[in-house]
């Protein structure tokens, strides 16, 4: 079965949050959901608030990656979770 690439951003509560924590949670769904971590990228917003956006891929049988939002927003001190970019990889 085909693989694909998915990017979601992860919204703090607060510039106090620590999206290191953050980044370790969702590593452990990340792998629960027997996908594969690829990388992380810690993003200015505005007024000293920074975004988390993950990039890891899955299998596409799995479906949509509506569960996985859901786990990621259960993770203390996450505001919100939004998928950017869903694709299929090639290769």
């Amino acid at each position: 079965m085909a693989k694909v690439y998915v990017k979601i951003k992860i919204m703090p509560k607060s510039p106090e949050t620590d999206l290191f924590k953050i980044e370790d949670a969702a590593k452990q769904i990340i792998e629960k959901d027997g996908s594969k971590f690829h990388k992380s990228e810690i993003i200015p917003v505005a007024f000293g608030i920074k975004s988390l956006t993950l990039i890891f891929m899955r299998d596409e049988s799995k479906g949509d990656v509506e569960t996985i939002e859901v786990d990621f927003a259960k993770i203390s001190g996450v505001e919100s979770v939004e998928t950017t970019d869903v694709r299929r990889a090639f290769g």
